[in-house]
């Protein structure tokens, strides 16, 4: 006699996107899904005072700004494209810095060298690098060794699902299995490149914990020096005025704390996000 299907694996499309989401959010759902479907805010960031504003989801901001960069000398951003937080973390690192900024497809990777390009200063286009290649392979290589890493993760997008009658006629639960062992392969060698002492700050725009707080919570149980920080940390005050220049002018909103990191979810941050972040430090034992 053949097994029945489980519900989860009985959601599909539209009706199963909608069951799927309301089981998680309960009755916050509807109110939630109706601030997804609505245009999201987006501020304009500038890495010096003349330059080009490139606009971003104030979402993404404050998670980049989450990821302290005092005293670090080598930054990677792992999937870089189409490359905003690539610039947030540009404008923020030390004047004796490097960052290595990665995409693997090579058609986003063509954006975020135009990106960089058309929103870097001279001076800090000089120090960053942008690399295309697998970023589950970046461990392979014994010199990769980075003090801060940046890992926005490829993810369920449920804000674009939602708006896409085709991509919400194909969604599924496998999807986000698929997606979280592609996140965890990418979590797991940023984690084994990241030097004693490091951050690394793994984000999604993804609302389901599968590919959040379940994806990190695996370091816990693989490494002994893996501690989430509860608390995000303040911008250094010698750098604050170098900041606070090309600071967007609103107000960064209020990030919900979930298990092991924060997430941003437009229903409670004015349309912001969803942007899902948690700052792992590795100890050094």
């Amino acid at each position: 006699m053949a097994k029945k299907k489980t519900s989860t694996q009985q959601l599909r499309g539209k009706e199963g996107f909608e069951l799927y989401y309301h089981n998680i959010f309960k009755d916050r759902w509807p109110d939630l899904k109706e601030a997804l479907l609505r245009e999201n805010q987006s501020v304009a960031w500038k890495t010096y005072a003349e330059g080009k504003e490139y606009f971003l989801d104030i979402g993404s901001v404050c998670a980049a700004l989450a990821l302290p960069l005092e005293g670090a000398s080598r930054i990677l951003d792992m999937c870089a494209a189409p490359g905003g937080k690539t610039l947030v973390l540009a404008s923020r690192m030390e004047e004796d810095a490097g960052l290595v900024c990665n995409e693997r497809s090579r058609e986003r990777y063509g954006r975020l060298l135009r990106v960089l390009e058309d929103h870097l200063g001279e001076e800090v286009r000089q120090r960053v690098k942008a690399i295309c290649t697998d970023g589950t392979q970046l461990c392979l290589n014994k010199d990769n060794v980075y003090d801060r890493i940046l890992l926005d993760a490829p993810c369920s997008s449920e804000r674009h699902v939602l708006t896409s009658p085709h991509y919400l006629d194909q969604w599924s639960p496998a999807r986000i299995k698929t997606l979280s062992v592609s996140q965890w392969a990418l979590l797991s060698s940023g984690y084994r490149m990241l030097s004693p002492g490091g951050y690394l700050l793994y984000a999604t725009c993804a609302l389901s914990p599968e590919e959040n707080d379940k994806v990190v919570s695996r370091l816990e149980k693989k490494f002994d020096d893996a501690e989430f920080m509860d608390t995000l940390p303040v911008l250094p005050s010698e750098h604050e005025q170098l900041f606070l220049q090309f600071l967007p002018t609103q107000e960064l909103p209020i990030p919900e704390k979930t298990d092991k990191g924060f997430h941003i979810l437009p229903d409670t941050a004015a349309g912001a996000g969803p942007l899902y972040f948690a700052l792992i430090h590795k100890k050094e034992l």
